[in-house]
């Protein structure tokens, strides 16, 4: 059991560890870091043999092929038309090559394919050898990487994972880049992969007159403790209640996963689907920017321009997206600040507006939000995006208020704090919480719930305004 978290206001991401962690630290979409402890060289005869695997190749062809233009959904709904297709496809982990030409690995570097646009497959399935030279690779994070002469997708067991803004691993990395594809952690000798790699002539757009062909192909070993963690923080947990035991353990620590951000915000688990794996998304509000951190290391831009393009930018603080959350159908939903509005990235990647006018004016800067299980939508909306906060001419509500998006009408649900930010769901759904950002009162609420989403005898759950410090209450 592991729970991730990004500390708001920091600019560093942070994991709370609560066993043995499995991810890779780096800021960069290459993982795991450092030297492996074993490197198998799967462009040699003598490397293909220790993994008992044997390539094979296949060209691609460009066909024409029966579609659909864009219908009303964004999806090819449309009227009939032609496009182009690629045959085989050979992605598939029950694919049959058998009746491809075998290539011996000291031919990978062989040009392949006719020139100009153009493209292959090259497929081999690989097993985890008893030991690599003076190495045993049990419990070993495994990384396939291969470099195409001009650039490649890479399956592994019929997979190709995509996700918006991701850069290199299974997909294109670059011209003549390395794709670096954490193939499994914690492996065993005899398990098996199976690879397929789509190659590339390129660039696309200006195909070239020269071939495809493998640069280097290689299976890179990292030790648990090279590919498996992060940077400790010091850290002291204070234990008031023995109960706490049963949500952190004793054994928890906090690592540092990445750095370098301006103001980190809203995070939000995705869990893995049949094509994507899981990762994690979270705002830098500052940056404009909502970026993506996968379990293998790699830190992605997911969607820049996150919460204001308006040429008014730079007198902004913090004009991007905060919170982040899924809706039941794991849709994002997102607070643009700057845009001072709640919307929701469907899975045509249109952007639906949920809310951004309350009785005609406009809300101040969305900040946090959550889902109950019915659909309802509840959220905070300070004044913390604008540019002057509380005293911004372009303050339009004269209030800070919680609000609930239920069945297409949006409720003011409360108006008793100055500051309201975080906002989280008892396990029950009776009660909300909120946090407030005021440092002359820093509490957090309670409300109980009721079916129409409006809010019932709010009372004071927490209350640290006799804290030390320039901190008031932000992420629940």
């Amino acid at each position: 059991m592991r729970a991730r978290t990004l500390l708001g206001g920091a600019v560093a991401m942070l994991l709370l560890t609560l066993s043995p962690p499995e991810a890779a630290t780096q800021t960069t979409p290459d993982a795991p870091a450092g030297r492996p402890a074993a490197i198998v060289n799967l462009a040699t005869d003598a490397g293909m043999r220790l993994v008992k695997g044997q390539w094979r190749y296949s060209d691609v062809k460009i066909v024409e092929i029966e579609h659909r233009a864009p219908g009303l959904d964004l999806r090819p709904s449309g009227p009939p038309n032609r496009t182009n297709d690629i045959s085989p496809h050979a992605g598939a982990a029950d694919f049959d090559d058998s009746a491809w030409a075998v290539l011996p690995a000291s031919q990978l570097e062989a040009r392949k394919g006719n020139g100009r646009l153009s493209f292959n497959w090259y497929r081999t399935k690989v097993t985890i050898p008893e030991r690599v030279g003076a190495f045993d690779p049990a419990g070993s994070t495994v990384v396939f990487e291969i470099v195409v002469d001009d650039y490649a997708e890479v399956w592994v067991n019929g997979n190709l994972p995509i996700v918006l803004g991701q850069t290199g691993g299974p997909l294109i990395k670059g011209f003549n880049a390395p794709n670096r594809v954490v193939l499994g952690r914690d492996v065993r000798p005899g398990q098996q992969f199976q690879l397929a790699v789509f190659g590339m002539n390129g660039p696309l757009s200006n195909p070239p007159g020269n071939f495809i062909w493998v640069r280097s192909a290689t299976l890179d070993f990292y030790r648990p403790d090279q590919a498996g963690r992060g940077q400790p923080v010091p850290t002291a947990v204070i234990r008031r209640d023995p109960a706490l035991d049963d949500i952190i353990p004793a054994s928890a620590r906090i690592e540092k996963l990445a750095d370098g951000f301006l103001f980190t915000e809203g995070p939000v688990w995705v869990p893995r689907t049949a094509t994507t794996d899981g990762y994690l998304l979270f705002s830098d509000p500052n940056a404009n920017t909502i970026y993506r951190w996968t379990p293998d290391g790699q830190v992605s831009v997911f969607r820049t321009k996150s919460g204001y393009t308006g040429v008014d930018v730079g007198e902004y603080g913090q004009p991007g997206s905060n919170g982040l959350t899924l809706d039941r159908e794991g849709r994002l939903t997102i607070n643009e600040h700057g845009n001072r509005r709640v919307t929701r990235l469907e899975k045509t990647g249109a952007l639906t507006v949920l809310a951004d006018r309350y009785e005609g004016k406009r809300l101040n800067s969305p900040n946090d939000l959550v889902y109950r299980s019915d659909g309802a939508l509840y959220f905070t909306d300070p004044p913390f995006g604008l540019p002057k906060f509380v005293d911004d001419p372009r303050k339009e509500l004269p209030f800070s208020g919680v609000f609930c998006l239920i069945n297409g009408d949006l409720k003011l649900v409360s108006t008793d704090l100055s500051g309201p930010n975080g906002i989280a769901f008892s396990p029950d759904e009776r009660y909300l919480y909120v946090g407030n950002w005021d440092l002359k009162k820093k509490v957090v609420m309670r409300y109980e719930v009721r079916p129409d989403g409006t809010l019932a005898n709010g009372e004071v759950f927490f209350d640290m305004t006799g804290a030390p410090g320039e901190d008031a209450i932000d992420g629940i």
